[in-house]
This record gives C-alpha cells, sequence and structure tokens, in this order.
C-alpha cells in the first residue's frame, strides 16, 4: 500500500484451541475510514490488538503504513495512535500537562511538546479548559482530550475502539466532525463501534466479521442492496387513519406491515412498484401522510441479516 494505511491477508491468531481470528484480510488505504463491525466476541478487538503490535500474528501477512508488524513493531508503533472506550489521561494533570507529557515522551523537545499541546487544545475546542485538572472535565471533554492525546505524535494510522461509548448524541456528533476531520487530514482511521448508525456516518468501508472470519464487506450503500429491498415507512397525519392505511399496504405489499410506538407502519418490500402502488391507494383513499418514506435496509437491519445477532449484542469483548 505504499507505506500507507493498513491491510492484513490471511491473517490467524489462536489462543489455545480457539481460534480468534481466521483468515481474516481487510485493508484500508490513506485517509480511508475502515469500520470492523461483528457481534460479541467475533475478534474484533484481537484484530485491532494485532494490528497495534499488541499480540503477535500466528500466521498471515500484517502491515501496518507499510511496515510489517512482525518484523518491525517498534517502527509500526512510531506511526500508530491507539484510543480505546476508556480515557487513558491523568486525572491529577491539567489537559495542557497531560499532552506536553506524551510530547516529551515522544521525544519532542519542550518548546514543541507545548506548542503541538496549544495546537491540539485549540483544534479541540479545549482552550479554555487547558489548564484545570481533567478531574473536573466532562465524560464530552475527557474524550476529545484523550482523541488529542493519541494525536500528539501525528500518527498515520489510527484505531479507534468504541470511541463514542459515554457520549451524548450531542458530543457523539462533535466526535464524528473530529474523526472525520482526521480522515481529511490523511490519517487511516479504523473504527470499532456497537453503534451502527455511527459506522454509517462515518465509514468509507465496512468489514462485518463472525466466529473471526470476514462475513461481508464493502461501503455501507453495498451491504445494504447485498442484503436487498427496500423499506416503506408510512406516518398518516390523523391517528384514526392507521387501520385504512394498514390494510391497503398489507394488500399491496402481500403482508402486514409493522407498527411503531409513533404510529408508523412499516413494511418490507420488493421494489419501487408497491411504493407507487401504496402512494395512488391511499391518494385514492383520501388517506393524508406526515411521512413516507422508501429506503434501503438500515445498516441495523444488515448487522442482523449477516450475523443473526441483534445490534444490542453488537459489542465485543474479545
Amino acid at each position: 500500500m505504499d507505506g500507507k494505511g493498513f491491510e492484513t491477508d490471511g491473517l490467524v491468531k489462536r489462543f489455545g484451541r480457539t481460534t480468534a481470528a481466521d483468515g481474516v484480510s481487510l485493508s484500508a488505504p490513506r485517509g480511508h475510514v475502515l469500520g470492523l463491525l461483528g457481534p460479541n466476541g467475533a475478534g474484533k478487538t484481537t484484530i485491532v490488538r494485532v494490528l497495534a503490535t499488541l499480540l503477535r500474528p500466528d500466521a498471515g501477512q500484517v502491515r501496518v503504513a507499510g511496515i510489517d508488524v512482525r518484523r518491525d513493531p517498534a517502527q509500526v508503533r512510531r506511526r500508530i495512535a491507539l484510543s480505546g472506550q476508556h480515557t487513558s489521561v491523568d486525572n491529577e494533570l491539567s489537559g495542557r500537562s497531560n499532552l506536553v507529557m506524551i510530547g516529551r515522551l515522544l521525544d519532542l523537545g519542550g518548546h514543541d511538546a507545548r506548542r503541538r499541546a496549544d495546537e491540539l487544545l485549540s483544534r479541540f475546542g479545549l482552550d479554555d479548559a487547558a489548564d484545570r485538572p481533567v478531574a473536573t472535565y466532562s465524560g464530552g471533554m475527557r474524550r476529545r482530550l484523550d482523541l488529542a492525546a493519541s494525536l500528539v505524535g501525528r500518527p498515520e494510522v489510527m484505531f479507534l475502539d468504541e470511541p463514542s461509548v459515554g457520549l451524548d448524541p450531542g458530543k457523539r456528533d462533535e466526535l464524528w466532525q473530529m474523526i472525520r476531520g482526521l480522515a481529511q487530514d490523511g490519517v487511516t482511521v479504523l473504527l470499532t463501534t456497537q453503534y451502527l448508525e455511527e459506522a454509517d456516518a462515518l465509514a468509507d468501508d465496512i468489514t462485518v466479521i463472525g466466529n473471526g472470519r470476514v462475513i461481508a464487506s464493502g461501503t455501507p450503500a453495498d451491504l445494504k442492496r447485498e442484503v436487498g429491498g427496500h423499506t416503506i415507512v408510512l406516518r398518516p397525519a390523523d391517528v384514526s387513519d392507521l387501520d385504512p392505511a394498514a390494510a391497503i399496504v398489507a394488500r399491496v405489499a402481500g403482508r402486514e406491515p409493522d407498527r411503531s410506538r409513533r404510529h408508523e407502519l412499516i413494511v418490507p418490500v420488493a421494489g419501487d412498484a408497491e411504493f407507487f402502488e401504496i402512494t395512488a391507494q391511499l391518494r385514492g383513499h383520501g388517506i393524508e401522510v406526515s411521512e413516507l418514506a422508501f429506503r434501503l435496509p438500515s445498516l441495523d437491519e444488515v448487522f442482523l441479516s449477516l450475523t443473526g445477532t441483534s445490534t444490542t449484542d453488537a459489542k465485543d469483548v474479545a
């Protein structure tokens, strides 16, 4: 990959009789975000730890930033950053002191370490809190500082393991903007997440694994098309029209629609012909709608179809 991004080819990693990674091949070029998804115990964290040189592969080729992780793990570590589910900054130090300390550990001189710390504090909106102890930071501020700490050494490749766990939706959106900014700056990102809308929003490509093997890969749109079909979602403007609208949908789609707590009717269909027929019949019966959508399957539906596992079980521990 011309010294950029990362790739595995036939990666195998065993723990005794358990094969956590069984011939896994995946890759991402410079400046791309690869989402790595899989149910509990699928092997996501094992793959991340091999790429980050924390585990040695038993077989296969693994290269990060163009460097073989077996032959020169020290050089790989100089080019990567790893941000896990829990922040790794020192609570007693200020945000600025944390970043300066990391810079000095990475062999930056005092002036360069302070300058880099100031750059990152500004970039992540932490200027006003720079000299406060991290113990006084909110969860979102701590997550931003942790991400900033990962960037002190200007990594070429970044591994983000469940980066938005515990963040409220607003702070999660801020984090997403930061991750997009990393990719725009040319950083290659491997993202594992239990929030499938996060992968849908951020990932250029997605690899889904199960039982240590790749079971699907492609862009989010590719995976949605692979599962096939479309879904119609409609909500009558008047809730009293819910049953008549449901009867129309059932007659055209050939199956009863699901009903949400928001008085939505949801039904999978083969194509757009059913959508246009339902629309025509609703108009013919004088039923007005406040919401009407025709969409590909959500990434949650793709995940369930591919793995047979609910998204609520998607968090990996192996």
